[in-house]
């Protein structure tokens, strides 16, 4: 695909030759390119169109990778990559062994971090600039993070660390939804600009200079004309929040003029302080349908380009869930829905419109939102907080010491629980189970059904005491094999025979069932125990389990901590010395791909089950 520009970008300093009126041309390239590419891979649209202008003047001022840029979320590092040598590999975005869609080190030497969660940029920023200042080193470090991004708050902590560091940081606050400051009008805008062009800060630094060497009162008279702006400033913007931390504040600035974001930037290293620069963009520029519904199109999977409409509409578990809800809190008033800036990803909506009195949106504060929770328990009410996988890690602490140790009544949903797909390592669900299963008195479920999910919801709400869990995976469920059926039970044993035994819980286990009817329709008997409730276990599986010859343990997670390890050792402590499988993700992060090709790399596809046991058992 052959672009003007874009085609002959190599790396940041082929940028370096163009000048302001092609760096526009390069800017609409840049948005076609990724509007067609994610029409066709899926991912995240609205953030990366927004921070096409603000990456191309980032890479025309700074010289990466000496400078390094450390990208908040990574959600927003599409254009980073167009411009860091990676456009013919950019139709491989988020496919199976091609570029992730997120910031990857081993990808390029131009990501810093690794970055999917949220808020972490400026603590990063902040260590390599400190570094850098240690070892004697002249670099830049810019951390760029989005207004959503500052309701976490680690960025808070990194902020009130990062003031008075006195190193060469840059953190560059994209403001595209929500008010930082209140609006001043057409004056401090303008003067906004005024104070980030070069020539004004050297101007003033050169002013100040002069002052100071003024015999007797130069210093004095320096210090009061600083006072004296400083007053002015203050009056005018209202805010000294980011200057009271001790940063040098610039902006707001237009993030979609290139002229006055290059002005800017190169106005920032001049300064002797850390500085925060804040820059205004509009979220899903460039592409109509991702700047009227930014929401929607934040992360999505394939459309279509010239009418905006996705390409799949099946509901989904997070649906279910939320649907779920609803029906519930019409009946009981204490319900109410908390979550972490992800109504729409954690099926909330409908939730949060038809009783919006009873639903709470954090922001970017899965802590918070589990203490809060657990305060809202306390008080009387019935808390139900659906959360990613990937992000309740965040809150293990508050899990363990505001909920459990608490003994308030919490119910969480962990959504996208095992493989996610195409989102990949720092999204992946591999995790939740080993430190679920580490917290004393929680309760863990693991639907792999809708009918299960609205159960295991219904069951949590009415008789629950403590925290429960119930987790769920990533999309739609698939087709119950027609000798298999959903009960209430805490678990559900299909016994044939005493020599084979698969045991499994969530989405794995309707493959695992369908493995079990191919072993049985071949003579080889094979009876199935699943686990509806994977924590706490019953004593009467493990006796079950202890009457077979050859024990198989499948389960979608991270191997360490598991509840296949959890089952071993009370096999053991029961007196089993026979044959136990445990079939799961070895000590590794996963990477990117289809979730049905991470099904079968890691064995828990139908045809792996099948032959595996095979394997095993007659070899």
């Amino acid at each position: 695909m052959g672009y003007k520009f874009l085609s002959n970008i190599h790396s940041p300093q082929d940028l370096k030759k163009l000048n302001n009126t092609d760096l526009i041309e390069l800017c609409a390239e840049i948005r076609d390119y990724m509007i067609k590419t994610v029409s066709q891979n899926g991912g995240h649209l609205s953030s990366n169109l927004g921070v096409v202008e603000l990456s191309v003047a980032l890479h025309k001022v700074f010289n990466s990778p000496e400078d390094k840029i450390v990208w908040d979320v990574g959600h927003q590092i599409y254009s980073h990559k167009l411009l860091t040598g990676r456009f013919n590999s950019f139709t491989t975005l988020r496919k199976e062994n091609g570029i992730s869609g997120f910031c990857a080190p081993n990808e390029s030497e131009h990501d810093t971090f690794y970055s999917g969660h949220s808020s972490t940029s400026i603590s990063a920023a902040l260590g390599i600039a400190e570094a850098n200042k240690r070892l004697g080193k002249d670099n830049y470090t810019i951390a760029v993070i989005g207004d959503g991004a500052l309701t976490g708050g680690l960025a808070y902590e990194a902020l009130n660390n990062a003031g008075r560091s006195g190193t060469k940081l840059i953190v560059i606050l994209n403001d595209n939804e929500m008010s930082i400051s209140e609006n001043v009008g057409s004056m401090a805008r303008y003067l906004a600009v005024v104070r980030s062009k070069q020539g004004y800060n050297i101007f003033k630094a050169k002013t100040e200079e002069t002052l100071n060497k003024i015999p007797f009162i130069g210093h004095s008279v320096a210090q009061y004309v600083s006072r004296i702006k400083t007053k002015i400033k203050n009056d005018m913007y209202q805010s000294t929040f980011f200057e009271d931390l001790g940063f040098n504040y610039m902006g707001p600035i237009d993030g979609h003029n290139i002229e006055h974001l290059c002005d800017a930037l190169n106005s920032s290293k001049l300064s002797d302080e850390p500085v925060l620069l804040h820059i205004s963009t509009i979220k899903g520029k460039g592409y109509n349908f991702a700047e009227q519904s930014p929401s929607i199109y934040h992360g999505i999977s394939n459309f279509d380009v010239d009418t905006g409409e996705t390409k799949s509409s099946s509901t989904n578990f997070s649906e279910e869930f939320g649907k779920k809800l609803c029906e519930l809190a019409e009946k009981d008033s204490r319900i109410c829905a908390v979550t972490a800036a992800m109504s729409l990803g954690t099926g909330l909506k409908d939730f949060s419109e038809k009783f919006s009195n009873r639903f709470y949106d954090v922001g970017i504060a899965e802590q918070h939102a589990v203490t809060f929770a657990s305060g809202l328990s306390k008080g009387g009410m019935i808390p139900v907080f659906p959360v990613y996988s990937t992000f309740l890690q965040r809150a293990y602490d508050q899990l363990i010491h505001d909920g459990a140790l608490q003994a308030q009544k919490l119910i969480i949903g962990v959504d996208r629980a095992g493989f996610v797909g195409e989102d990949g390592v720092t999204h992946q669900g591999m995790f939740d189970v080993s430190y679920l299963n580490s917290v004393p008195g929680i309760t863990v479920y693991s639907p792999f059904t809708y009918e299960r999910l609205g159960f295991d919801i219904e069951n949590s709400v009415n008789n629950s005491q403590n925290i429960t869990a119930i987790r769920y995976p990533r999309g739609c469920e698939k087709k119950l094999p027609d000798n298999y059926k959903i009960t209430t039970n805490d678990f559900d044993y299909y016994k044939n025979g005493n020599s084979i035994l698969l045991i499994s819980y969530g989405r794995i286990t309707i493959n695992v069932m369908n493995a079990v009817n191919e072993l049985n329709s071949k003579g080889v008997a094979a009876s199935l125990l699943v686990l509806n409730r994977i924590k706490p276990i019953d004593n009467i599986i493990v006796e079950i389990a202890s009457e077979y010859n050859n024990v198989f343990f499948y389960e979608e997670t991270i191997k360490s901590g598991s509840i296949g390890e959890s089952f071993a050792d009370m096999l053991l402590n029961n007196g089993f010395c026979k044959n136990y499988y445990h079939i799961t993700i070895p000590d590794e992060f996963v990477p990117h791909g289809s979730v049905n090709s991470l099904l079968k790399k890691y064995n828990f596809d139908i045809e792996s089950i099948f032959k595996y046991i095979m394997e095993k058992c007659n070899g």
